[in-house]
C-alpha cells in the first residue's frame, strides 16, 4: 500500500429504533418462554439418586446439578414461594404481577424502555422495581411468609443438588462451550 492513500476505518452509528410497547411485552413473554423451555424434563430431574462419597463428591454435585439444573431450580424455589401466599389469593395476584413486571420490564427487555418519549436507565429501571417490590411486600405483610417459602425451596434444591448423581448427565453444545468443554467450532467450507 502506498503512503498516499490512507485507509479510513469504519465507523458506526447507533440506529434509532421505535419499539410499541405491546411488541415490547410479546418480545419480552417470548424471551421468557425461551428461557423456561431450557430446563430439563423433570424425570431427568428426579431420576438417579444417592448418597456422595465423600464431601468434596458432594460439593462437586452440587455445582454441577446447579449449573445443569438451574432453570429447574429457579422454577422450583419460584413455585414454593408462591405456594407460601396460597393462603392470600390476593397478595398472591398482586406478587405474581411484581415477578411479571420484573421479567418483562427488567430480565427480558430487549431494547431500551422509553416512557413518555424519555429513555429510562436501567439503573432507574432497578430501583423502581425494587422500591415497588419492597412496597407490596410490606403492604402486603407476607414477607415471613414468602421468605420462609423461598428459603424451603433453596433448602429442596440444595438437597436435591446433594442427591442427584451427575454421572450420566449430558451436555448440549451450548453448554458445553459455555464451560470450555469444547472450543468454538469453524465452518467448513
Amino acid at each position: 500500500m502506498s503512503p498516499s492513500h490512507s485507509v479510513t476505518p469504519p465507523t458506526y452509528t447507533s440506529i434509532p429504533i421505535s419499539v410499541s410497547g405491546s411488541d415490547a411485552i410479546t418480545r419480552s413473554i417470548k424471551n421468557l418462554n425461551d428461557a423456561v423451555s431450557r430446563r430439563r424434563h423433570w424425570p431427568e430431574f428426579a431420576s438417579s439418586l444417592d448418597r456422595p462419597d465423600s464431601f468434596s463428591a458432594a460439593l462437586t454435585r452440587i455445582r454441577t446439578n446447579a449449573n445443569h439444573f438451574r432453570v429447574n431450580y429457579l422454577l422450583l424455589i419460584g413455585a414454593c414461594g408462591a405456594l407460601s401466599l396460597i393462603g392470600s389469593p390476593g397478595w398472591l395476584v398482586v406478587t405474581a404481577a411484581v415477578v411479571g413486571l420484573w421479567l418483562v420490564i427488567y430480565f427480558f427487555r430487549e431494547d431500551p424502555l422509553e416512557v413518555w418519549g424519555h429513555h429510562v436507565s436501567d439503573w432507574a429501571v432497578l430501583v423502581a422495581l425494587g422500591l415497588v417490590s419492597v412496597l407490596v411486600v410490606w403492604a402486603s405483610g407476607g414477607f415471613g411468609s414468602v421468605l420462609l417459602g423461598l428459603v424451603v425451596g433453596l433448602v429442596l434444591c440444595g438437597v436435591h443438588g446433594l442427591l442427584r448423581n451427575p454421572e450420566g448427565l449430558f451436555l448440549n453444545e451450548n453448554d458445553a462451550a459455555s464451560q470450555g468443554l469444547i472450543g468454538p467450532t469453524s465452518p467448513s467450507g
